[in-house]
């Protein structure tokens, strides 16, 4: 969550290819749809910590550095899953965030309603969206 910037409508993906860190832009059509998918995710981790849990992984050491970072609502996934399951790094039950095979197979489905009939996926939204910026 708290690498998504509303002010500067942008988003901050980390650690990337070749392990960048880079800014890309969150076009005004979605702010107003992610905050209110925000206000639900909220609300599961608001039910996650009433529950004893709400704690995500954290990269690096940051686990050790910040121990209560990771029931911080800032470091909770935008997309968690809707289960929890046990981390097997730490056998802790925590809620991790969807597979990305979700996302992929909710987009084939989207392709196929649309009518598209060319090959697409995620990566093609990545390389059509870099080519509309240009």
């Amino acid at each position: 969550v708290k690498d998504l910037d509303f002010g500067h409508r942008a988003v901050i993906v980390r650690e990337g290819k070749g392990g960048k860190d880079r800014v890309v832009t969150l076009p005004d059509e979605l702010i107003v749809p992610l905050r209110r998918h925000l206000g639900s995710v909220r609300n599961i981790h608001e039910k996650d910590l009433a529950e004893g849990y709400g704690a995500v992984w954290l990269p690096h050491a940051l686990a050790r550095k910040y121990p209560n970072a990771a029931a911080q609502w800032g470091w909770q996934y935008v997309f968690p899953a809707t289960r929890r399951s046990m981390d097997p790094r730490s056998n802790v039950v925590r809620r991790h965030h969807i597979d990305e095979s979700s996302i992929q197979k909710a987009l084939k489905i989207a392709i196929r309603k649309a009518g598209i009939t060319k090959p697409a996926s995620c990566h093609t939204l990545r390389h059509t969206f870099a080519t509309h910026l240009l």
